[in-house]
């Protein structure tokens, strides 16, 4: 399991009170497996509505990717509104358009609701483009986001070069929707947010084993078990083979990240100088954003290790000289990562794939805004709403074939397409596609 430690957000976070370890027999309505941002807004929403909840999460707080993501908060999901209507159909795509659309306003609204200090920023979300031939896509995506009432924008280069203090991009779109939050901290919110509903979550309390007894679900841990009538697992990208059907349902794919020393005033006030976070179109995107103390921080895909050290981010301090040569001589203070979880469509995934038991994973790099959005999900069919009405569609366990070589292919995957990035930035060509 990757860890926080040598992570930004650890040494700008405040501190959690610890929690307990699992080690008594117990019972609740509902239990939720994963305390990150699924987890806990599912327990949240269901104890907000008076359920017994309790949490058992593996490792300490924010160890898994809720912990060690980008913190950027964005809208809607990989396919566009349009798409998403053409594989479910008109008022099943037009909801889940919604539903994904809407997904910042639910976490802007809980880090208000709950008073949560996690340096929350709602000025956008900017998605840019290396070629001028990935314009006319960026372009249609933010017709249909506006068309749908959305507040968006699109950009020129000159945009995109005043909003960000590079030259590097050829335009793009702005989603205002969107914006950035120490992720650490605003995992920390939910907990004490859970914790002032009654929710018990106990840390260091790994699920080995999870059955089903006279309709009464079980799930054994190290040093004790729990009963309950419901079960949600919100593991994601760190779901292991205690639930091997799931597990298999999803590719984990590590994303690193680096951040700078706080960057001078002068610098600081032409990169990024409104706030907005960024992702661009590289095969292997590029996203980034300074954090509250004006740190700039950048990620991108990394080496298959649990923990990052300087020898894996060689292509991250590039990225860095090639967006913003000024920067060349900022120190790199930070390197850590996690894995996100990726789904062989593009769509995070909500399954019950027996009576009582649910989860929901999958979040394809978007996961602070959707995990939360469909935690909540989770929670409203927990509570007993059926399923026409959660506005998320439903479907079956269907794992990956070959999954056992799936983290090889993806690998591989990884390393050709960083290099055909390469090849195009040595002959000062970007690459084409939507």
């Amino acid at each position: 399991m990757a860890s926080t430690t040598g992570s930004l957000w650890m040494s700008s976070c405040a501190p959690l009170a610890p929690l307990p370890q699992l080690g008594t027999e117990a019972r609740a309505e509902i239990a939720v497996i994963g305390a990150g941002y699924t987890g806990l807004s599912a327990a949240l929403h269901a104890a907000s509505a008076g359920r017994d909840v309790l949490v058992l999460e593996a490792g300490e707080i924010g160890e898994g990717g809720s912990g060690l993501n980008g913190g950027q908060v964005i809208a809607g999901l990989k396919h566009d509104p349009d798409a998403l209507e053409r594989l479910y159909g008109e008022q099943a795509g037009a909801q889940l358009a919604a539903c994904a659309g809407s997904a910042p306003d639910l976490v802007f609204d809980l880090i208000k609701q709950y008073g949560i200090e996690c340096d929350a920023v709602r000025t956008g979300w900017l998605q840019l483009a290396v070629s001028e031939t990935q314009l006319p896509g960026l372009e249609r995506r933010a017709a249909q986001w506006r068309s749908r009432g959305a507040d968006v924008a699109v950009l020129s280069a000159r945009d995109a070069a005043e909003l960000t203090g590079t030259a590097r991009y050829c335009g793009g779109w702005i989603d205002r929707r969107g914006g950035t939050v120490q992720p650490l901290a605003y995992l920390r919110g939910l907990t004490r947010a859970c914790q002032g509903h009654g929710v018990r979550l106990f840390a260091r309390s790994p699920a080995r084993r999870l059955a089903r007894q006279g309709g009464i679900w079980r799930i054994d841990t190290e040093r004790g078990a729990v009963a309950a009538q419901t079960v949600i697992v919100a593991t994601d990208a760190y779901t292991d083979r205690v639930f091997d059907q799931l597990r298999r349902t999803v590719v984990a794919v590590p994303s690193i990240q680096v951040a700078s020393a706080p960057l001078p005033t002068e610098l600081r006030t032409r990169i990024l100088p409104h706030g907005q976070s960024v992702s661009d179109t590289q095969r292997i995107l590029r996203y980034f954003r300074l954090d509250a103390s004006g740190r700039f921080v950048l990620g991108t895909r990394g080496a298959y290790t649990d923990i990052p050290s300087p020898a894996n981010t060689p292509t991250h301090e590039r990225a860095l000289r090639e967006l913003y040569p000024e920067l060349a001589g900022v120190p790199i203070e930070y390197r850590w990562g996690g894995f996100v979880a990726m789904t062989r469509d593009g769509i995070p995934h909500l399954h019950e794939p027996e009576p009582g038991l649910l989860a929901g994973l999958g979040y394809n790099g978007r996961g602070v805004a959707m995990a939360t959005t469909l935690g909540r999900v989770l929670a409203r069919r927990a509570l007993g709403e059926p399923a026409e009405s959660l506005g998320f569609p439903l479907t079956p366990v269907r794992p990956i074939r070959l999954h056992g070589f799936s983290r090889m292919a993806a690998r591989a995957a990884i390393r050709y397409l960083q290099t055909r990035d390469a090849l195009d930035r040595s002959i000062g060509r970007a690459p084409g596609g939507g």
